[in-house]
C-alpha cells in the first residue's frame, strides 16, 4: 500500500507540472499571436480552498467574446482581479487556431516564465524528497 501511495504522489507531481507548463505555453501562444478581442465577463466567482489550515481565495471569471472570423467563444480563467465583475468588458488575447485557450491577463512573459520555473523547481524538490524518503523507508 505504501508503494502505491508514493507512486500516486509522484504521479500527482508530474500531472501538476505538465498542467502548469501547458497553461504557460497557451498563454504565451495567445500573447504572441497578436490577436485580441473585447470580451464580456459572463460570470465571476471566488472559490476557497484550505491549505495547511489557511484559507486561500481563488478568483474565477468566465468570458464571452467573438473572434476575428466571427466565432463565438466562451472560456474560464482563474486568478483574475477581484474587482472584475459580471458585465465588465476586458481585452482578451487568443491564438486563432485555439480561441478557447484565450487569456484575459496582460502579456508578462518574463514574469510568467519565472513563476513557472519556480513552481517546477518546488515540485521537483518535493518529488526528490519524496523519492528519498521512499527509498529510506523501504529499507525497513
Amino acid at each position: 500500500m505504501f508503494d502505491i501511495v508514493m507512486l500516486g504522489l509522484l504521479a500527482l507531481f508530474v500531472c501538476a507540472g505538465v498542467a502548469l507548463v501547458r497553461r504557460t505555453r497557451q498563454r504565451r501562444e495567445a500573447w504572441a499571436s497578436g490577436m485580441t478581442a473585447q470580451a464580456r465577463v459572463v460570470r465571476a466567482w471566488a472559490a476557497t480552498r484550505v491549505v495547511n489550515n489557511v484559507a486561500q481565495r481563488v478568483q474565477w471569471h468566465e468570458y464571452d467574446y467573438t473572434t476575428a472570423d466571427g466565432r463565438a467563444v466562451r472560456f474560464k480563467e482563474s486568478g483574475g482581479p477581484r474587482d472584475r465583475a459580471t458585465g465588465h468588458t476586458v481585452l482578451v488575447h487568443y491564438a486563432p487556431h485555439a480561441p478557447e485557450r484565450a487569456t484575459a491577463s496582460e502579456p508578462q512573459p518574463g514574469k510568467d516564465m519565472t513563476t513557472t520555473v519556480v513552481w517546477l523547481a518546488v515540485m521537483a524538490a518535493c518529488a526528490i524528497y519524496l523519492i528519498h524518503e521512499w527509498v529510506e523507508l523501504s529499507r525497513f
